[in-house]
């Protein structure tokens, strides 16, 4: 069988100048492709890069190179906030969910996709790996499929494989793939953990993320029973839970037995053990973040973060003010999809201060804030001060539900704003 594999400087010269190239993000991010890139920037100066958030240096984004290259984040990472100027380098809001349809249907058409796989199969198919998520959907929608093989690069069961056949270029290169270093944990996170834990009953379907509070309450969860896994991603928390027997997956309705979710980012340990995991499925995320896909599952927990939450329960979660960090991403997704499940819990949990010591609880969000989950959609509020259960409640009930789990130091101040800013 012919294979499409040339060298690196062969594959990027594929590219045409003024392509809009979507690059494999989290940590399938093909970043010996990118460096090919930028060292052909002065050919591609009309070129522009759009991902979800990437790993790496990202030095596309380097001043002496955005003038050739324009960026598209529909997730910013923390290696883009810094570059951000609304130019350049730019956001584009989207619900996690629709961005495949996005791709699909042209409304934001792609020329190429850089892509990261594993080494094909005995039947010829490589697979997306560790992040299916949007990159099946632009692989699909892109004329030029360029992709670096790496034998480090787990084999995932699910949707993400691709023949040898359907590439355009293929790239053998052996590199460690990024991982996530754990998040440090504190007496306010381990009381957050234990606030969200309480309300996770056996049987319970997971939706958690990465980080500080996500890790800590996988460490809370260690007495429960036949729990479940669909999540936008995962990493090396629930990999404990399921090592120890908690997550089964024995009571979910869809995918049972099955641990699922659209990406994964964690140690060597998380990816040695979902290659060729059969337990392990990556899908697309219109799929694994559709709300109505989510609600088929029985007592769907999604937990959540959140930047700042107002008394009414707008809930901002991509942006300090006017300047975005993150993205939309699944957050609406999983909320609503919990909130119709059978029994499902949607939560936000949150410290109650900023590391300055500003309550994240506010009377008002800060001028330019988006807000992710709208108050309508708010049910659990968690901070190391207790749960707020919004659902059902008036305005004035949440206010002092919300205005209970605050810092102590700031609650006499927001219950005097919140009378003020909304008496006649």
């Amino acid at each position: 069988m012919l294979t499409p594999f040339t060298s690196l400087s062969r594959a990027i010269e594929l590219i045409p100048p003024d392509a809009r190239i979507f690059v494999h993000g989290g940590a399938a991010t093909p970043n010996v492709l990118l460096g090919e890139l930028v060292r052909q920037s002065e050919r591609l100066s009309e070129a522009t890069l759009v991902h979800l958030h990437t790993e790496g240096p990202a030095s596309y984004t380097s001043p002496d190179q955005l003038k050739n290259f324009r960026v598209i984040n529909i997730f910013v990472g923390h290696n883009l906030r810094r570059s951000l100027d609304y130019d350049r380098v730019d956001y584009l809001p989207c619900f996690l969910s629709e961005v495949p349809s996005l791709f699909r249907s042209k409304r934001f058409a792609l020329d190429v996709a850089l892509l990261h796989v594993s080494p094909p199969d005995k039947a010829g198919y490589c697979s997306l790996g560790v992040s299916v998520d949007v990159a099946k959907a632009a692989s699909q929608a892109s004329d030029i499929l360029i992709a670096q093989v790496n034998p480090r690069m787990p084999r995932v069961h699910g949707d993400g494989m691709i023949h040898l056949r359907d590439f355009d270029a293929l790239v053998d290169v052996d590199e460690a793939l990024p991982e996530s270093v754990p998040a440090p944990h504190s007496h306010e996170v381990d009381a957050i953990a234990t606030h969200v834990a309480s309300l996770v009953e056996d049987g319970s379907t997971l939706q958690m993320g990465i980080g500080a509070i996500p890790d800590a309450v996988t460490r809370q969860l260690m007495g429960r029973r036949d729990l479940g896994l669909h999540s936008e991603m995962w990493s090396d928390g629930a990999l404990g839970l399921i090592e120890a027997g908690v997550i089964t997956n024995a009571k979910k309705r869809i995918h049972r037995g099955k641990s699922v979710s659209g990406f994964l980012i964690g140690s060597r340990r998380l990816y040695d053990f979902v290659d060729d995991n059969p337990s392990v499925l990556q899908l697309e995320m219109d799929y694994i973040n559709a709300p109505n896909t989510i609600a088929r599952n029985p007592k769907v927990v999604a937990i959540n973060s959140a930047v700042e939450i107002d008394l009414t329960g707008q809930v901002c979660a991509d942006s300090v003010g006017h300047r975005i960090i993150s993205g939309v991403g699944g957050q609406m997704d999983f909320m609503r999809g919990a909130a119709l499940s059978e029994g499902g819990k949607p939560i936000i949990a949150l410290r109650s201060t900023t590391q300055s010591g500003q309550s994240k609880v506010v009377s008002a969000l800060q001028a330019g804030a988006g807000v992710v989950t709208t108050r309508a959609h708010i049910h659990y509020v968690v901070t190391e001060y207790g749960v707020a259960s919004l659902h059902g409640k008036t305005l004035g009930e949440r206010a002092r539900a919300l205005i209970h789990i605050a810092h102590p130091l700031h609650r006499e101040a927001l219950m005097r704003e919140f009378f003020q800013t909304h008496s006649p």
